[in-house]
C-alpha cells in the first residue's frame, strides 16, 4: 500500500510539472551555487528533493509533501513547554551589555532543561556572563561585550522527543575609535608555549582598517593587580604573532594587542586570560608516595638527584619558530640538572666562521626558550647554549642546524565569485568561492554598501571561516553590493570584486498551510468541504490545493485528489453513509507544497435534512486596525428549508476563549460586515451564521487568532482629482521592491463597471480613475493586493464628496492663473521713475500677455518699457517720465494653456496725480543730489546733559565744499563737519534767546543746497518741554540739609528751567508759600525751607516737577530717626549762629600797620560789639599793656582807645587788641614802627 501511495503522489508532482509547462509558466528552478533559496529551504523543511523527473527542464527539481504522523494528544496537566517567542539578529557595540531572551508557551516541566551556546559552545554564568531562566522564559546577559562575542547564539531546550533550538546571529560592531581614522582592535589574542620567562602570542587583524591600511601592532602587557600596561616592541610587529621574552616568573600577566595606521593607535583588543608564568616541566619532577593510611608524601625529583656542582650542557637545541624578523631557538635542560636553579647563556655564529658571540647579552635567560631578533637576511646561523648555576658555567651545548631567516609571510589570496541570493525582507544569504591558494587563511571579512554610494561598512568583526553567511539588518526593497577579504596572519587580503546589485526582498517559499476546514453540505455517498486560504502564500500566488481523507478510526491518510483544485470548495465522492472522516488540506504554488492543514473535526457522512442553513465559510478578514476590522463571508450552500434572510456575527476575545457574543442586535443582510469598537492590542476571533425563518445555522470555523492592530506602513485610500480634472481613488503599497497587483470592487464584491472606471498602477500606487463620476457611482469601494489580501482598504464615496471633488474638478479644468503679488503695485524710485508692475504664479515659457490701456493694446516705447518674465510670473512697466497722457487703466490679459486671467489697474483721478507728483518731486531731488546736498535736514536733539545739539549732516562733498550756519540771518559757528559729513551747533544751556530761524547752507561749485529749521513757536515750545523733561529726569534724590533757621529739603538737578513747574507736597498735600514754608530755585537746585521745625513736621514731603506732558516726583520720608538726626542737627546749628552773632567782635578802627616819628604821641583806637558788652585788653608782644607811665588806656562803651606818649625806638613792635564775652572772643592784631627824624616810615605803614 505504501508504493501505491508513492506513485501516486509522484503521478501527482509529474501532472503539476506539466500542468505548469502547458500554462507557461517557469519550473522550479534550482539556484546553480545552493539550490532553492534558503528561505524556502528553512521554511519547508518538511520537503526533500526527488530525482529529475521533467525531462523538459534539465535542472526542474520537483518537492515531495512528507507525510506527518497523526498529532498525540496529552492531558492538559502536562503539556510540555516550546517555544513561544524568541530574539532575532542582534546588534550590539564594543564595550555594551547584550541581553537575549526567549519566552515560552507555558510554565517548563521539571525534566526540561534550558541552555544556551555560542558557536556550538556552551555557555555558563561567570563574572561577564549571566544565565537566568525562570518558569517561563529565559535571558542570556553579556556585560561589557568583545568582537570575540561575535558569534550565533543558540538557545535549546529539551523536550520529550529530544531537543528544539532557535538562533540568531549576533553582530558585535566596532566601538568609538580612539583616534579619528585609527583602525579597530585586533581579537582572539590567544597565549601559547607558556614558560618561566617567555610566552607567544597570535591573534587575528581587525576587519576595520580606518582611514589607511594597517601598519602594524604594539603589544602590551600587565601583571594581574596592577592595572599599568606597559609595552612589548618598540618596533612595530608586522604580523599577527610574537614571541615575548624578560617576563617574571611565577606572575599572572594579561597580554592585549592594538593595531596601528597612520590615523593612531587603535582600541586595545580584548585583554586574554591571567597567565601564570612557570616551568612547564616542573610537574613532570613532581612524585607523589602514598603510605599508610592514606598518608602522602611529595617528592621532587632535585630531592633525588645528587650534589652536581658545575652544570652540564643543555641538549636537543633547535629553532622552533621562524620568521622573517626572528628566530626562536628552544632547548631540553641538562638530566641531571642539579639542585640549583639553572639560567643559561645563548650563543650564536655565523655558518663557516669560527668565533661565538652572546646572543643574549642584557638579559638572563630563565626558560628553554629565546627569541633572536637581530639577524641580517641571507644569512645562516648556528647557536649554542651554556648552562648556568651559582658553582659555574657549563661547556657549551651540541650547536643546532644551521638557519637562516625566512621570507616575509605574504598576505592571503583574495576569495572570488561573490553572489548573493535573496533571503527575507531584511537580509541576504551571501556566498563566496575560497581562493585556490588557502595558505595561512584564517576566516574571511565581509563588507557591504548600498548602491549608489561608496559608504562601505563592515559585516562581521569575528572571521567567518565557511564559504556563506547571512547577512542580516539590511533595508528593504534596497539595493546592495557586497565584497569579501580573506584573513591572515600578515593581515587581510585586498577586497574581493563586488557582487552583482541585489534588491533586498524575501525570497519566494512555499505558502503556509490553509485552515478552518469546514462540512458545507453533505449527501449519503458524498461531502462538500471548504477551507479558509493559507495566511501566507510565500511570496507568489497559491495554485492549488491537494485534500487527504481518512476514516475517524484510521491513521493513515488517503489522497483525495492528485490534480491540484483551484477553487476553495471541493465535492468528496465515494464515501460511506453512517461513516465519520476527517480531511485535510495542503496548499501549492510554484515553489512547492505546504505543511498540511490541522486534521477536521469527524464529520459524519449522512444526508442533510435539518430545517436551518448549514455553516458559511470561506471567512477572510480585511482592513484590521487599531480599532476595527472587515470580515468577509461566503453564503452556505445548504440553504435548509427556507431561504436566508441575514447572518449573526459572533465574536469571541482570546485566543482560545469559546465566549462568543453578537456583534450587531440584528442580522444583517451583506456577506461583509466592519466590525468597529476594538480595543488595540486585543486578540480576537471571529465567526458567521447564517439565519432563516427557520432558525440559526450552524456557525462557521472561527477566524484565525487576529490582534486589533495597524500594520506599520498600512496607507488607507485616497480620493482626489488628477491633473486632467477627472476623480480618482488610490491606494499606495507599502515597500515590496515588486510591482504591486490590487484588486478593486464595490461593496466588497461587485466588480468594477469598465464603462464607468478603469484602473492603472504607477510604480507602488494603484488608481482608480471614474470616467465621468456622478450619482451613480455613489458607494463603498474596497482595494486590496491580489497577492497580500492583508494590504486592503475601503473608501465611502458619499454624494458630499462628490460634490467638492466635482468643484476641484471644474478649478482644474478651468483653471485661473494665481497671483502672489497683492494685484497691481505702484512705485516710484529715487530718480523718478514709475513702475507698475505684479508677479503670478510661475508660467510655461508658452504663457501669452496682451497688455491694455484704455482698450488699446500697449506696446513698448523707448519712454516706456514693458516686461514678461514667464519662469517668475512677474509683469512690469516701467515710465522713464510719466505724463499726463499716461493716466487711465491698465490691463494684463495672461494665457497659459487652459489657465487664464486678467488683472487691471486704475490710476487715474488723486491716485494718478499723487503718484505724478511723487515722481517730478524726485526727479527734482535726484538732480540736485548731483552736487553737495543735505542728506540729514536740520534737527535738534536733547541729550542726557540737558544740552541742546543741533545737527545736519551733508554728502557728496569735495575739498572745496563749504557749509555755513545762520541764526536769524547771523552766521555762528558751528563744530567741525566730520569725516561722515555730521555737522552740529550746541547749546550747553538753552534759554528764551536760543529761540529763533537757524539754516545752513552747504556750496561749492557744482552747485549748493540748503536746510532751514524755525525754532519758534510751537517747535520751541517743543524743545522746552524735551528740555524741561530731560531736566526732570536728571533730578536727584530729595534730600534734608539743616540750618540754623529750619530745614532745607533740596532735589539737585543738571539745572533748573522757569518753564518747569515745581510744586511741593507734605502728607500728599499741597504746600503753600507762607510764614514757615519757603520755596526757592537756582540753576541747579530746587528746594523748600522748613522754618523753626516741631515735631508736626514729621512726614513725608514729595516735589512734583511738570514738563508740560509728564509729572517727575522724587519724596523724602522725614520721619523716625531722619528727622531727629535732621532735627539735632538744627539746634546745633542754631546755637551755633547765636554764638556767632553775639560773641566779642573788633569791628574797626585799627590798621595793619602803623608807623610814628620818635618823640610823638600814638593813639590807636578800635570798636568793639558783643552782648553782654566784650571785655577788651591791649598787649604788646603778646604781655597785656597796663594803663601806667606812658601808656593810657580809656574803655567807652563801645570804643577802647591806647595812647602812648612820646614814643621811643623801644616802643616798636606787635600790638594787639584782645575783646572778649561769654560767647568768645577775637583778637586784632597791629605793627607799631618807631622812625627817627629825618627817616623814611615804611611804605606799607599808615602815616600817624
Amino acid at each position: 500500500m505504501a508504493n501505491a501511495a508513492v506513485c501516486t503522489f509522484l503521478r501527482r508532482l509529474l501532472m503539476q510539472e506539466l500542468l505548469a509547462v502547458k500554462d507557461s509558466e517557469e519550473c522550479v528552478r534550482t539556484p546553480v551555487v545552493s539550490g532553492a533559496s534558503p528561505a524556502a529551504i528553512q521554511k519547508a523543511s518538511h520537503l526533500r528533493r526527488l530525482p529529475r523527473l521533467c525531462n523538459i527542464c534539465p535542472s526542474c527539481v520537483v518537492f515531495q509533501r512528507q507525510r506527518i504522523p497523526a498529532e498525540q494528544k496529552e492531558s492538559e496537566s502536562d503539556v510540555e513547554a516550546v517555544f513561544d517567542s524568541t530574539f532575532a539578529p542582534t546588534f550590539v557595540t564594543e564595550g555594551e551589555s547584550l541581553v537575549l531572551s526567549c519566552r515560552f508557551s507555558s510554565a517548563l516541566l521539571p525534566f526540561q532543561d534550558v541552555s544556551w551556546h555560542r558557536d556550538g559552545e556552551l555557555l555558563q554564568s561567570s563574572g561577564r556572563v549571566e544565565v537566568r531562566t525562570a518558569l517561563t522564559s529565559s535571558t542570556l546577559t553579556v556585560r561589557g561585550v568583545h568582537k570575540e562575542h561575535e558569534g550565533l547564539y543558540t538557545v535549546r531546550l529539551l523536550t520529550r522527543d529530544g531537543t528544539k533550538d532557535h538562533s540568531a546571529f549576533v553582530y558585535v560592531r566596532d566601538g568609538p575609535a580612539a583616534v579619528l581614522g585609527a583602525p579597530g582592535a585586533p581579537l582572539q589574542v590567544e597565549v601559547s608555549d607558556v614558560q618561566r620567562d617567555y610566552v607567544f602570542l597570535s591573534w587575528k587583524p581587525p576587519s576595520a582598517e580606518g582611514a589607511a591600511f594597517v601598519q602594524g601592532y604594539f603589544i602590551e602587557r600587565c601583571e594581574v593587580g596592577s592595572r599599568q600596561w606597559f609595552r612589548c616592541n618598540e618596533v612595530l610587529q608586522t604580523v599577527c604573532y610574537f614571541p615575548v621574552m624578560g617576563l617574571k616568573d611565577h606572575t599572572l600577566v594579561q597580554f592585549r594587542v592594538c593595531a596601528v595606521n597612520q590615523a593612531g593607535v587603535g582600541r586595545p583588543s580584548k585583554p586574554t586570560p591571567p597567565i601564570l608564568t612557570s616551568d612547564p616541566l616542573e610537574p613532570s619532577r613532581t612524585m607523589v608516595v602514598t603510605v599508610d593510611r592514606g598518608r602522602e608524601i611529595i617528592i621532587t625529583k632535585d630531592q633525588l638527584e645528587s650534589q652536581i656542582r658545575v652544570p652540564f650542557p643543555p641538549t636537543g637545541v633547535c629553532v622552533c619558530e621562524l620568521s622573517d624578523t626572528y628566530a626562536v631557538v628552544s632547548w631540553t635542560e641538562p638530566d641531571p640538572r642539579g639542585k640549583e636553579p639553572l639560567t643559561y647563556f645563548v650563543e650564536r655564529t655565523v655558518v663557516g666562521k669560527e668565533s661565538w658571540h652572546l646572543a643574549s647579552l642584557d638579559m638572563t635567560v630563565r626558560s628553554t626558550r629565546f627569541a633572536a631578533f637581530d639577524l641580517q637576511k641571507d644569512t645562516s646561523y648556528c647557536f649554542r647554549i651554556r648552562s648556568i648555576n651559582k658553582y659555574g658555567i657549563s661547556e657549551p651545548s651540541e650547536p643546532s642546524q644551521p638557519i637562516r631567516l625566512g621570507e616575509p609571510l605574504g598576505v592571503p589570496a583574495a576569495p572570488h565569485s561573490v553572489q548573493a541570493v535573496p533571503d527575507t525582507d531584511t537580509s541576504v544569504l551571501l556566498l563566496w568561492k575560497e581562493p585556490k591558494d588557502m595558505q595561512g587563511i584564517l576566516g574571511y571579512y565581509l563588507y557591504y554598501s548600498e548602491v549608489g554610494t561608496s559608504n562601505w561598512r563592515t559585516i562581521n568583526n569575528k572571521p567567518v571561516t565557511g564559504t556563506r553567511f547571512t547577512v542580516h539588518g539590511l533595508r528593504m526593497n534596497k539595493e546592495y553590493v557586497f565584497r569579501v577579504k580573506s584573513v591572515g596572519r600578515a593581515g587581510n587580503s585586498r577586497y574581493s570584486e563586488e557582487s552583482q546589485p541585489i534588491r533586498v526582498k524575501a525570497a519566494k517559499a512555499a505558502p503556509s498551510a490553509p485552515g478552518g476546514i469546514a462540512l458545507l453540505c453533505c449527501t449519503d455517498t458524498e461531502m462538500v468541504i471548504g477551507w479558509r486560504a493559507p495566511v501566507s502564500n510565500g511570496g507568489v500566488p497559491v495554485r492549488g490545493y491537494y485534500i487527504d481523507q481518512r476514516e475517524k478510526s484510521q491513521q493513515v491518510w488517503a489522497e483525495v485528489n492528485t490534480k491540484p483544485v483551484r477553487e476553495r470548495v471541493y465535492r468528496v465522492r465515494g464515501l460511506s453513509e453512517g461513516h465519520y472522516y476527517q480531511f485535510r488540506i495542503f496548499a501549492y504554488n510554484i515553489v512547492g507544497v505546504s505543511e498540511p492543514s490541522g486534521p477536521s473535526e469527524a464529520f459524519l457522512c449522512e444526508r442533510w435534512t435539518m430545517p436551518e442553513p448549514g455553516c458559511p465559510y470561506d471567512l477572510q478578514l480585511r482592513e484590521v486596525r487599531c480599532e476595527s476590522l472587515v470580515l468577509m463571508w461566503a453564503e452556505p450552500l445548504y440553504k435548509g428549508q427556507s431561504e436566508i434572510s441575514g447572518y449573526v456575527v459572533e465574536l469571541s476575545e482570546g485566543e482560545e476563549s469559546e465566549d462568543w457574543t453578537p456583534v450587531t442586535q440584528q442580522p444583517i443582510t451583506d456577506t461583509y460586515l466592519k466590525v468597529c469598537g476594538l480595543r488595540a492590542g486585543q486578540v480576537y476571533r471571529l465567526r458567521v451564521r447564517a439565519v432563516s425563518n427557520s432558525g440559526v445555522g450552524r456557525p462557521s470555523p472561527p477566524t484565525d487568532p487576529v490582534p486589533a492592530q495597524t500594520r506599520p506602513g498600512t496607507k488607507d485610500i485616497e480620493v482626489g482629482v488628477d491633473d486632467d480634472g477627472f476623480i480618482f481613488l488610490s491606494l499606495q503599497a507599502p515597500e515590496t521592491g515588486e510591482e504591486p497587483r490590487f484588486q478593486w470592487s464595490k461593496n466588497y464584491g461587485e466588480a468594477i463597471d469598465a464603462g464607468r472606471a478603469h484602473v492603472e498602477t504607477k510604480q507602488d500606487k494603484s488608481i482608480l480613475t471614474f470616467t465621468a463620476a456622478s450619482e451613480d457611482d455613489l458607494g463603498l469601494y474596497t482595494a486590496e493586493m491580489t497577492d497580500k489580501p492583508h494590504i486592503s482598504s475601503s473608501f465611502n464615496f458619499t454624494s458630499e464628496d462628490l460634490q467638492q471633488l466635482m468643484e476641484q474638478s471644474w478649478q482644474v479644468r478651468n483653471p485661473l492663473i494665481g497671483l502672489r503679488s497683492e494685484g497691481w503695485q505702484v512705485e516710484v524710485s529715487e530718480q523718478g521713475f514709475v513702475r507698475l508692475w505684479l508677479q503670478t504664479e510661475p508660467l510655461s515659457s508658452a504663457a501669452e500677455l496682451r497688455m491694455i490701456l484704455n482698450d488699446k493694446e500697449m506696446t513698448s516705447t523707448p519712454g516706456r518699457r514693458l516686461g514678461f518674465d514667464r519662469a517668475s510670473g512677474l509683469v512690469e512697466i516701467v515710465f522713464d517720465e510719466l505724463r499726463e497722457e499716461d493716466e487711465g487703466s491698465y490691463t494684463a490679459q495672461l494665457k497659459d494653456g487652459r489657465a487664464k486671467n486678467q488683472f487691471t489697474l486704475v490710476l487715474v483721478d488723486q491716485k494718478f496725480r499723487e503718484t505724478l507728483a511723487r515722481s517730478k518731486a524726485n526727479r527734482r531731488h535726484w538732480t540736485k543730489r548731483a552736487g553737495p546736498h543735505f542728506e540729514e535736514e536740520l534737527s535738534w536733539t536733547v541729550t542726557e546733559d540737558c544740552e541742546m545739539i543741533l545737527k545736519c549732516k551733508v554728502m557728496n562733498v569735495t575739498k572745496d565744499t563749504k557749509l555755513k550756519w545762520f541764526k536769524d540771518g547771523a552766521e555762528v559757528t558751528p563744530g567741525a563737519l566730520d569725516s561722515s559729513g555730521l555737522s552740529t551747533f550746541t547749546v550747553p544751556q538753552v534759554t528764551r534767546k536760543e529761540a529763533g530761524v537757524y539754516r545752513a547752507v552747504v556750496s561749492d561749485s557744482r552747485g549748493e543746497d540748503e536746510t532751514v529749521l524755525e525754532l519758534v513757536d510751537g517747535e520751541f515750545e517743543r524743545l522746552m518741554q524735551r528740555l524741561s523733561k530731560q531736566c526732570a529726569l536728571s533730578a536727584g534724590p530729595l534730600e534734608v540739609q539743616s540750618t540754623a533757621e529750619g530745614f532745607k529739603l533740596y532735589c539737585s538737578l543738571k539745572y533748573y528751567l522757569s518753564d518747569m513747574k515745581t510744586s511741593w507736597f507734605f502728607k500728599e498735600k499741597r504746600m503753600d508759600e507762607e510764614q514757615r514754608a519757603k520755596p526757592g530755585c537756582s540753576m541747579q537746585k530746587v528746594w523748600v525751607e522748613i522754618f523753626n521745625p516741631t515735631e508736626n513736621d514729621k512726614g513725608r514731603y514729595t516735589v512734583e516737577m511738570f514738563d508740560g506732558q509728564e509729572t517727575h516726583r522724587r519724596s523724602l520720608d522725614l520721619s523716625g530717626q531722619a528727622f531727629a538726626d535732621a532735627l539735632l542737627e538744627h539746634q546745633r546749628l542754631r546755637q551755633v549762629a547765636i554764638a556767632e552773632r553775639n560773641r566779642a567782635r573788633v569791628t574797626k578802627g585799627l590798621p595793619d600797620v602803623v608807623a610814628i616819628e620818635e618823640g610823638k604821641t600814638l593813639c590807636l583806637t578800635c570798636v568793639t560789639e558783643g552782648d553782654p558788652m566784650p571785655e577788651v585788653f591791649w598787649l604788646k608782644n603778646e604781655r597785656e599793656i597796663s594803663s601806667a607811665g606812658q601808656f593810657h588806656i580809656a574803655n567807652d562803651k563801645k570804643t577802647s582807645t591806647l595812647t602812648i606818649s612820646f614814643v621811643t625806638m623801644e616802643d616798636s613792635g606787635n600790638y594787639s587788641v584782645f575783646a572778649r564775652n561769654s560767647y568768645g572772643s577775637q583778637t586784632v592784631n597791629v605793627t607799631v614802627s618807631v622812625y627817627k627824624y629825618g627817616e623814611k616810615p615804611r611804605a606799607d605803614a599808615m602815616h600817624m
